[in-house]
């Protein structure tokens, strides 16, 4: 699966520049000009990575980098802010709001790649990864092969892609609707509890054995990998 990168950028000239370049390195990027339309946007799409500046119309930066560390949905999602404030009180109130990392214009699009891809490797390490880890479980996306415990486990190709998808994101949680867009694809119509179906089929075979259940049901939110499995 590619990298998903939302951008949220009011300098048209720039954005086409981060465009072109992020999508020549096998990036999908969503580009939005305006500070509440790209908040919005970023809880629809659930991005693997913001890229934000920090002045823009409407509401600014580090108030959308404040309320997606508030939210319960996209408080893990990397950010990455983009400014031309130099000083270091600046990029220090910046990651003090929770943003991972600080890029100062101007940058050359190499650098901001490799920045990116620092924070996916240091927030992410999954993305980099051909085998993914979580608690005891083992997913190998070569050979397409999981197993828990030691024992392996039997998934259908949807349970597969939907357990590849948690364990790229432990712990954060998806609606049914950012399930469907994210391992089904938008151009494609199936029923929202669709999702519920395939979920209660992985978690059948991942606790096979009686082990702990470690998919979590968030109340009018969704679904999450993670330990903590009550529902909320």
């Amino acid at each position: 699966m590619k990298t998903k990168i939302l951008l949220i950028e009011d300098d048209k000239s720039l954005t086409e520049l981060i465009r072109y370049n992020l999508t020549k390195a096998n990036f999908i990027i969503h580009c939005e000009s305006d500070g509440e339309e790209g908040l919005l946007v970023a809880q629809d799409l659930s991005p693997d990575l913001i890229l934000l500046d920090w002045m823009l119309p409407n509401l600014s930066g580090i108030e959308i980098c404040r309320r997606i560390r508030r939210n319960k949905i996209m408080k893990n999602i990397p950010i990455i802010m983009l400014t031309a404030r130099a000083e270091e009180s600046d990029r220090i109130r910046g990651l003090d709001t929770g943003a991972d990392d600080y890029v100062t214009k101007p940058f050359s699009p190499k650098e901001l790649i490799a920045r990116i891809n620092a924070v996916l490797r240091r927030i992410r390490p999954a993305l980099t990864s051909e085998t993914l880890t979580f608690d005891d479980i083992i997913l190998d996306v070569t050979s397409h092969k999981v197993s828990r415990g030691g024992l392996p486990v039997h998934l259908g190709p949807t349970e597969f892609n939907i357990l590849r998808y948690f364990m790229e994101n432990p712990g954060r949680v998806f609606s049914r609707e950012q399930l469907l867009d994210n391992i089904w694809g938008n151009d494609i119509y199936v029923e929202s509890r669709t999702v519920d179906v395939h979920i209660r089929r992985l978690r059948k075979a991942l606790n096979d054995e009686n082990l702990p259940d470690i998919i979590r049901t968030v109340r009018s939110a969704g679904y999450a990998l993670d330990r903590k499995n009550t529902d909320e």
